[in-house]
């Protein structure tokens, strides 16, 4: 049975982002550098046998994940038939994702616009939830040195009156020497 709130497509959509979640969380345990996490997306797709483009949609909502493609998931990643279909506990990418909203993710709400800003976000989950101390403070100091006020030197003196002047002179003395286009007949 599914909870009030959740329709099919939205269980599915969240169960498939745990699933995703739990392949960052077993790839980022066997290799935890960077270099090692890219490319995620496409080993996922792969597991599932699908094309990296069709789990880029579905997470990007603008696919659902039908009854067959649901089982496709669900045998891939040695589940039991039927467990996309229902809620299985609240998780770390259900507390993060609008339970209520079946709505695609836009700037607006501060979640990811497009694959970069989805994998990045899934880069900083992993990190946050292997050492969420150390991740915090890392994150913070890294935020604090890019978004701290630069001061912003003066703007130049505007130029004295006599170069000013000057520069109106060069001008007018310049358009005069030159001679108007000959009009074609």
């Amino acid at each position: 049975m599914i909870s009030s709130g959740h329709d099919t497509a939205t269980q599915r959509y969240l169960n498939a982002l745990a699933l995703f979640d739990e392949f960052v969380r077993s790839a980022a345990s066997a290799a935890p550098d960077a270099a090692a996490l890219r490319g995620l997306e496409r080993r996922f797709a792969e597991r599932i046998e699908i094309q990296p483009s069709y789990w880029s949609q579905i997470k990007g909502r603008t696919r659902q994940i039908g009854e067959r493609l649901a089982r496709q998931f669900e045998q891939r990643c040695d589940k039991p038939a039927g467990w996309l279909d229902h809620p299985h506990g609240v998780t770390a990418v259900t507390a993060t994702v609008p339970l209520a909203s079946a709505a695609p993710r836009t700037a607006e709400t501060g979640t990811p616009r497009d694959e970069d800003e989805r994998f990045i976000t899934g880069l900083v989950l992993t990190y946050y939830r292997r050492n969420p101390q150390r991740a915090r403070q890392r994150l913070l100091d890294l935020l604090g040195e890019v978004l701290a006020p630069v001061p912003t030197p003066p703007p130049p003196p505007p130029p004295p009156p006599s170069a000013v002047d000057a520069d109106a002179a060069l001008w007018a003395r310049a358009r005069q020497s030159i001679a108007p286009l000959k009009k074609k007949r």
